[in-house]
C-alpha cells in the first residue's frame, strides 16, 4: 500500500479555515443518502424537502436521522409540532424533481405541486409520501437534539430521529426475496453546490465480512 508523503498533505483545522476554494467537508464525507422527507404541519401545509445529512443508526426498531442546518427549516418546524414524516427513496429517474423541493419557498408553498411530483397517503401517518419513489418510510419522531461545539455552545443545526413505522417497496426491486440495492438506481450528494454520485449495479462489488 502506498502512503502519502507529508509534504503532498493539505493540512487544516477548520476553525482557521480551509483555505481552498470550496470546504471539502461535504465532499469528503460522502457521498451520502438523501434525506428526501415529507411533512405535515398542526394546520395541514405540506413540505417535501431533500436534507444532505441523513442516514441510519439502527436496525430494530429501524432509526433513520436528518439533520436540518444553519436555521429551522419548515420541516424541522412541521415535524415539532406533528412528531411524524416521511422518508422517500431519492432516484436518477426523479432527480430533477427532487432537484425542485430544494428551493426557498414560503412554508404555505407545496413541493409537490411545484415539483410535478404525486402526493401518495400513508398509512400509519399523516404526512403524504412521493408516490413516484420506488421506496418510501413512515417514521414516527423519537428524539430532536440541537447540536452543540465541543465547548457546549449550541449551533443552528438540529438533528430529527425517527422510527421507521412502515415501509413501502416497489416489487420490481425485489428478487429471491432480497431488495437489489443498485436497481433502483439511487443518487447520492457529493458535496459543493450540486455534485451527485449515482448507484448503479455495474459498480457494486462485495467483500465478505471476516469472522
Amino acid at each position: 500500500m502506498n502512503v502519502t508523503p507529508a509534504d503532498n498533505i493539505h493540512y487544516y483545522e477548520p476553525a482557521s479555515g480551509h483555505g481552498l476554494k470550496h470546504d471539502p467537508f461535504n465532499a469528503i464525507v460522502g457521498p451520502r443518502p438523501i434525506g428526501w422527507i415529507g411533512s405535515r404541519g398542526a394546520t395541514g401545509n405540506i413540505n417535501l424537502a431533500p436534507y444532505s445529512f441523513f442516514n441510519a443508526f439502527n436496525y430494530k426498531p429501524p432509526i433513520i436521522g436528518f439533520s436540518t442546518v444553519a436555521s429551522r427549516k419548515d420541516s424541522l418546524r412541521n415535524i415539532e409540532e406533528t412528531g411524524e414524516f416521511t422518508w422517500s427513496l431519492a432516484t436518477k429517474h426523479i432527480a430533477q424533481q427532487m432537484n425542485k423541493t430544494s428551493a426557498h419557498v414560503a412554508p404555505d408553498v407545496n413541493e409537490f405541486d411545484i415539483s410535478g411530483l404525486t402526493q401518495a397517503p400513508s398509512r400509519l401517518v399523516k404526512p403524504p409520501r412521493v408516490a413516484e419513489a420506488y421506496v418510501s418510510f413512515e417514521c414516527k419522531v423519537t428524539q430532536i437534539v440541537q447540536l452543540q461545539t465541543k465547548e457546549r455552545v449550541q449551533v443552528p443545526a438540529w438533528v430529527v430521529f425517527g422510527e421507521v413505522v412502515a415501509v413501502y417497496i416497489d416489487k420490481s426491486l425485489i428478487k429471491d426475496g432480497v431488495y437489489q440495492t443498485a436497481n433502483a438506481h439511487p443518487i447520492l450528494r457529493a458535496g459543493r453546490m450540486g455534485d451527485y454520485f449515482e448507484v448503479r449495479p455495474d459498480a457494486m462489488f462485495e467483500m465478505v465480512r471476516p469472522e
